[in-house]
Order: C-alpha cells, then structure tokens, then sequence
C-alpha cells in the first residue's frame, strides 16, 4: 500500500528513524484537538512566520488554509503548490503545537530535498497531515480536529479520515 494516499499523516518516523511511528502515536496528539484555522495569501507561496504571530498555537491543531484543494484532481495541483518556510516551522514549533495541517500538496517545498517543514515539525513531535480539503468550511477557532491513522507498527504515514466537529 501507498502510504501517502489522499489525505494523510505523517508521524515522526517518517522523517526520524528514532521518533514515533503510527502505532506509538498518543491518540490525544491526533484526536479531539482544539482547532485554529488560519488563512494563508492565495497569492503567496512562502508561508512566513507572519501568519502565526500572534495566534494560540499551544495544543493546538493548527490548519493552513491556502485554498490549494480547488486544484484537487487538476495536474495543477501538483506545481507550483504553498508551503511553510523552515522559519515558519520552528515558530509553530516553539509555539507548541499538537498538529499542523495543509490543504496543499505537501507542506515543504517539493524542490527542496532538505524538507525543512518535515525535519523541524516530526522533529519537535508534530504531526503533519497534507492534503486536506474544504478548510474553507470550518470556522477559524471553536472546533475539534480529529487525523487519526490506524496503528501499523513500523510505519510513518498513512491515510486519515481527517474532519471537524464544530462546537
């Protein structure tokens, strides 16, 4: 199986031999998580700090809204896609946060081997799911996150059913 279908999650062991694979995830890292929702400039690639300043970010699922997904099923969806600068990812880093996630083909930029997003995040504990749709439904704070993938030992991405509950 492709672990990297659809929508999914990507755990430490994905990017560090030593850190955690899906079935040593806390379910309290990928479950029931408060959720901020935060609106990226559809004109801009480079996903800055800016974004973040200023936002709860502690415990939190922070979800990237970039409007990318309205390329889902195009060949346009994978070029030219959003993603986090590494400055961006040790801010979100610091901050804290339980999860992140991106409506866009990956949160590094693919031309970038280093994959400063994943390295930094997985590094730090932090979940990330990619390929999420429909961000645009949720409101920006007072919702649950739930990314939860099945526990195969030895593995670090797999497909979620990832949704919200709006409270």
């Amino acid at each position: 199986m492709v672990a990297n279908t659809g929508t999914y999650i990507d755990a430490p062991f994905h990017r560090h031999k030593d850190g955690k694979d899906l079935s040593q995830l806390d379910m309290a890292s990928v479950a029931n998580l408060d959720g901020v929702l935060l609106h990226a400039d559809p004109a801009t690639r480079e996903i800055s700090p800016d974004l973040f300043r200023g936002q709860d970010l502690k415990g939190k699922a922070v979800l990237i809204h970039t409007g990318w997904d309205r390329h889902w099923g195009t060949e346009s969806y994978f070029k030219g896609h959003p993603y986090l600068t590494r400055e961006s990812a040790e801010y979100i880093e610091i901050w804290g946060s339980a999860l992140v996630g991106i409506d866009s083909l990956n949160i590094d930029d693919n031309t970038d081997g280093t994959r400063p997003a994943h390295t930094i995040l997985l590094g730090g504990g932090i979940p990330i799911v990619e390929h999420l749709r429909n961000l645009d439904a949720l409101p920006d704070t007072g919702f649950k996150f739930f990314a939860v993938p099945a526990p195969v030992k030895g593995m670090g991405s797999f497909p979620v059913r990832a949704f919200a509950i709006i409270e």
